[in-house]
């Protein structure tokens, strides 16, 4: 049995988990899947921002858990969800880290969406 390597963020694959104060929506077929004014947004690396969403804030009765799975050596293992929206099913749509590494710690009991698997994830920057 081959140990899966566990990595540490650095200089060579940095990763940084901010609270973002924006408000962030999900919508599928015009329906909101996700509102939260409490993400979570992960850069790491060269890749583009994501969002992570808390559970809480996501309407679970559009999700459907799948069998898909993937690792992470920064993150550590992910879990996948559809979104199914009057009848129109979006395939592993979302992915979760429910027990993440601890450099990442803040994403546990987060989801993260897909772009090119839902119809908008907005952004609306906080009023101060």
């Amino acid at each position: 049995m081959n140990a899966r390597p566990v990595l540490q963020p650095g200089a060579d694959h940095p990763i940084t988990v901010e609270p973002n104060p924006s408000r962030i929506t999900v919508r599928v077929n015009g329906r909101v899947v996700a509102d939260t004014r409490r993400a979570q947004t992960v850069r790491e690396a060269s890749y583009p921002p994501v969002h992570y969403i808390p559970l809480a804030d996501v309407d679970q009765q559009l999700l459907e858990r799948t069998e898909t799975s993937t690792y992470c050596p920064y993150k550590g293992d992910a879990s996948y969800y559809s979104i199914v929206v009057d009848g129109d099913r979006r395939a592993d749509a979302i992915w979760s880290y429910e027990s993440p590494y601890p450099a990442v710690a803040e994403i546990a009991n987060h989801l993260a969406f897909y772009p090119s698997r839902v119809d908008e994830i907005t952004e609306q920057a906080a009023v101060s």
